[in-house]
């Protein structure tokens, strides 16, 4: 059985990855640090505690590989843009393809949503005493 204050500091710390919308790594500085600072208190803020952290490593993991799987068609769009520069008028032809560059934006603008529901979700279950287990998570810290 959880308290009320349990409740309430599994909810921060479920929450306070958003940090990581406004500040570089903050979505999982803030979780670590919450965590680390209320993981004596109980088992339940130490199990939603490493939840938490090891969601946001995950999906920090996730988003810097596909960022580097996009790359090369982020470089191929930009490279067949300057394939159709006009030489004799000298003007840029801005005509990107969607797979490339805007494909590659909008997708991790998808896993960014998708992080987003997940820890409203999490902190909602949180505040309800509920055990929550995100899902797609390494488990970094066990």
């Amino acid at each position: 059985m959880t308290t009320k204050n349990d409740n309430s500091n599994a909810f921060l710390i479920h929450i306070s990855a958003f940090a990581g919308y406004f500040i570089p790594l903050g979505g999982v500085i803030a979780p670590l640090i919450f965590w680390q600072v209320k993981k004596e208190e109980s088992e339940y803020l130490d199990e939603q505690g490493k939840e938490a952290v090891n969601f946001n490593l995950s999906f920090l993991l996730y988003t810097f590989l596909l960022g580097l799987a996009l790359i090369p068609f982020i470089f191929g769009t930009l490279f067949s843009a300057f394939k159709r520069v006009d030489h004799m008028h000298n003007e840029f032809n801005f005509d990107f393809p969607f797979v490339g560059f805007f494909g590659g934006v909008s997708i991790i603008g998808l896993l960014g949503i998708i992080r987003f529901v997940f820890i409203i979700l999490a902190a909602i279950k949180a505040n309800n005493g509920e055990y929550y287990k995100y899902p797609i998570t390494i488990k970094f810290i066990k």
